[in-house]
């Protein structure tokens, strides 16, 4: 709840510290002393727009500051300062402050920390929920009736909204199924024909580099083939190199053991002819190696072709041609087990849609049923709050299916006629002013809301009635602030009815004086005196009668 409102130089208030506590609390004074500037400078601080002309006339800025303190976080509050990485303790107070400066520029603080002024605003919900003349927020926007509602109703929406993700889950993976199927049957006639290709070239790893040697070895026998057939012919025949020399070491044998000179000329020579006959040998098993088959060349080379050529076409290597064999087929398969798959996934679809049928239809029930209850329940405060010719309609319309969502197959709306006969339509189209003030009254009254904003505030609820009608609203007033909110509630009426007054648990005086020509708005917190004269004030106009301050008294006593 609002427990401190600090205000410096905005517009007619130099200087101003407030004090709130829990329950009603009621702000009085005369026309034009300055209430609507009070309400302004805490808009500002809720994030308002900035405007230069709230800066009180020859200073350089104005500031607000407004301290809030929670027996607990909400939880919108800690995740929206969470998103903001505001740091707040446990039991630390949330502190708000605004700066203006007298050309327009503006800038925004939570405990101390400069924000946007967008994370005010997006805190000020949770903060203070403002009910005045020209309301256009809180219980006016139908946005918030659902919840309100549901509230009331005790609804299992946190059921719903499961039950909706896991729908949206499971029609999401269907689709995701279906288009991937649908492609992959687009593409089965091709994946055949690459599939038939690569398994008629039936590719082998490593296959490239042994065909690519043997094609090399090939063309350098080409290349070689002339000298190779001259080194044969030399090592070849009865005339040649080796045949003469096998012949002289037959000869020197015979003589060898005439002179040890001969025997070690044998021994050289028999060396020669062993190295000789080696060298034939190798020579013999390179013409081998390199030997020249023009249609085996051609058979490796066309081989090599058809290899790489597929490699291209599949944007892989020669040696990943088998592994996209496999994945071709793998492929297949997978569109042939689709079918299979793809009911499976249909069949878990229909399941979670028929859950989120079944639990939105329960949420749509208890709906029903609540808004008969509320609608009992506003018809009851309206005749005393001078509304008796008023209707109140809770209005549950079931949507199609395609505007279905986490919070259930309902649209919620409050609506009201005024007069008998007339047609029910929206709460801020059909309503005056006062009307419409009374009527939020009467809704927040036979609601109870529990856990709605941490302070409420009603600008002139009170306009233009009095008497019974004013005692009314402000018994209703103290009862909303008794039950608004978690560990006691907190509520403001800016009112100019004495019936209200008497009712609040606090009582701010707002006066306006003037010193030559400077005027200045002030707040004072009154005592019990205080209270009897300001009430007794607001009973007789100018002048305090003493039969003013015995009608004071007897209206504090009757609280």
């Amino acid at each position: 709840m609002l427990t401190t409102l600090s205000i410096r130089n905005v517009v007619l208030i130099e200087a101003l510290d407030l004090d709130f506590s829990a329950g009603l609390g009621v702000l009085t004074g005369e026309t034009g002393a300055g209430k609507s500037i009070l309400l302004d400078a805490l808009g500002l601080v809720l994030g308002d727009r900035a405007d230069s002309g709230l800066v009180r006339a020859g200073e350089d800025q104005a500031s607000v500051t407004a301290t809030f303190e929670f027996a607990r976080l909400p939880d919108p509050l800690r995740a929206a300062l969470a998103e903001a990485e505001v740091d707040l303790e446990p039991g630390e107070p949330l502190i708000l402050k605004r700066r203006v400066r007298a050309d327009g520029g503006s800038k925004a603080f939570v405990n101390d920390q400069p924000v946007g002024v967008a994370l005010l605003r997006e805190l000020a919900p949770a903060l203070v929920e403002l009910h005045g003349q020209h309301d256009d927020r809180g219980l006016v926007n139908p946005r918030g009736h659902r919840v309100l509602l549901d509230r009331y109703a005790g609804g299992d929406v946190a059921g719903v909204e499961a039950a909706w993700r896991e729908w949206r889950a499971a029609e999401d993976a269907l689709a995701t199924a279906r288009a991937a199927l649908e492609q992959a049957s687009a593409d089965r006639d091709l994946l055949l024909a690459h599939l038939a290709e690569l398994t008629a070239l039936a590719p082998v790893e490593g296959e490239e580099e042994e065909l690519a040697g043997a094609r090399a070895d090939m063309q350098k026998g080409e290349r070689l083939s002339g000298d190779l057939a001259e080194l044969q012919h030399l090592w070849a025949g009865s005339d040649s190199a080796l045949a003469t020399l096998r012949a002289a070491a037959r000869r020197l044998d015979r003589i060898a053991g005439e002179h040890p000179l001969l025997a070690e000329a044998l021994e050289a020579l028999d060396r020669s002819v062993i190295e000789a006959s080696e060298a034939e040998d190798r020579l013999a098993r390179a013409a081998e190696a390199l030997s020249h088959d023009p249609a085996q060349l051609d058979r490796i080379e066309t081989r090599l072709f058809d290899l790489r050529a597929a490699a291209r076409k599949h944007h892989c290597t020669v040696d990943d041609l088998p592994r996209v064999a496999r994945e071709l087929r793998a492929q297949l398969d997978a569109i042939e087990g689709g079918e299979a798959g793809l009911a499976e996934l249909e069949d878990a679809a229909r399941a979670a849609g028929a859950a989120y049928r079944a639990l939105a239809e329960a949420l749509s029930v208890k709906r029903r049923e609540a808004a008969g209850r509320l609608d009992a329940a506003v018809a009851a405060e309206l005749a005393p709050l001078k509304l008796d010719a008023a209707k109140f309609r809770t209005s549950v319309t079931a949507l199609p299916e395609e505007r279905w969502g986490p919070v259930g197959s309902d649209a919620v709306e409050f609506l009201i006629s005024t007069n008998p006969g007339a047609d029910f339509a929206p709460l801020a189209k059909i309503a005056s002013g006062g009307e419409l003030s009374r009527f939020i009254l009467a809704l927040k009254v036979a609601l109870a809301e529990q856990g709605g904003a941490a302070t409420v505030i009603f600008d002139e609820i009170d306009r233009g009635v009095g008497g019974a009608v004013a005692s009314a609203i402000g018994e209703r007033l103290a009862r909303l602030a008794t039950n608004n909110g978690t560990g006691g509630g907190q509520l403001l009426a800016v009112t100019h009815s004495p019936q209200v007054a008497a009712r609040g648990s606090q009582h701010y005086m707002i006066a306006k004086s003037s010193e030559g020509t400077v005027t200045r708005t002030s707040v004072v917190l009154l005592d019990a005196a205080g209270r009897q004269e300001e009430i007794a004030r607001m009973l007789s106009g100018a002048e305090v009668t003493a039969e003013a301050r015995a009608q004071a008294d007897r209206l504090l006593e009757g609280v």
